[in-house]
């Protein structure tokens, strides 16, 4: 991962760093051969730099972190899923872009 800013979440930290949080919180879930989440991979460098201290941005390969993937339907890669106490508020499906994932931000951040 490029940026310091960017978590990485797993079967066995998501609910502590994800449920659990008490800021919003952006995953991006990917997997290392795709291509789409590799060019994906700045735009999310960039929210996690913009948006620091008011919200926790990370990832989860989705090969490596099965049981999250599946609990939340993660069918196709990338997917970039908003959640905010808990609750899933906002969910991007495919390359989306820096715009789109910055005005759901804000509105989360508040």
């Amino acid at each position: 991962m490029a940026s310091d800013k960017v978590h990485e979440f797993t079967d066995g930290n998501f609910d502590a760093e994800v449920i659990q949080s008490d800021k919003p919180v952006l995953v991006d879930f990917w997997a290392e051969w795709c291509m789409p989440c590799r060019m994906l991979a700045p735009t999310i460098d960039q929210v996690a730099e913009e948006f620091e201290g008011r919200v926790k941005v990370g990832k989860v390969d989705t090969d490596s972190n099965r049981e999250v993937s599946v609990k939340f339907g993660i069918s196709a890669i990338p997917t970039v899923i908003l959640f905010k106490g808990g609750e899933i508020q906002k969910k991007f499906v495919g390359l989306t872009n820096k715009d789109d994932l910055a005005s759901a931000l804000s509105e989360a951040a508040g």
